[in-house]
């Protein structure tokens, strides 16, 4: 059961990159263009949050089942640049990126005009990416080969 979320989990991230990223560039493109807010771009916002929110539930699903949480108060787990990341880094900076995303997704929907929508879908949901990118176990990291790209 550990090995079908950890898949999951791990094929579900290229879904949430796939759609953060045609969030970001119709929304960018959108700005740029000085045209509408459409549907289509608030179905894509919400989307992209309800998978990010998907992958937190998968991924907090995964943090306990590994045992994770519980490893917190060992004393090694710190000076280990695997479990450290794991057990905090990793958790921190998705939790941050999925605030960014549902920041995103909500303060559109409270905007006014549809450049201020635009301009706030493109900058929470590329700040989000940005988080995303830099808090995933990318197998290039030293330490993380085993994790594979998928």
């Amino acid at each position: 059961m550990i090995t079908g979320f950890q898949h999951l989990h791990s094929a579900m991230r290229w879904v949430v990159l796939a759609l953060l990223v045609v969030t970001i560039f119709k929304a960018w493109s959108a700005k740029r263009n000085a045209s509408g807010f459409s549907a289509g771009q608030a179905k894509l916002g919400l989307f992209s949050m309800i998978s990010l929110h998907i992958q937190l539930l998968l991924g907090l699903a995964l943090y306990f089942m590994k045992g994770w949480a519980s490893m917190l108060g060992t004393p090694g787990v710190m000076s280990s640049t695997v479990m450290r990341f794991f057990a905090v880094e990793h958790l921190v900076g998705m939790l941050i990126a999925i605030v960014f995303g549902t920041l995103g997704h909500s303060l559109v929907k409270r905007a006014s005009t549809d450049e201020l929508k635009n301009r706030r879908q493109f900058r929470y949901f590329l700040i989000a990416l940005v988080i995303i990118i830099a808090s995933i176990p990318w197998p290039i990291r030293p330490g993380f080969e085993a994790y594979g790209w998928f």
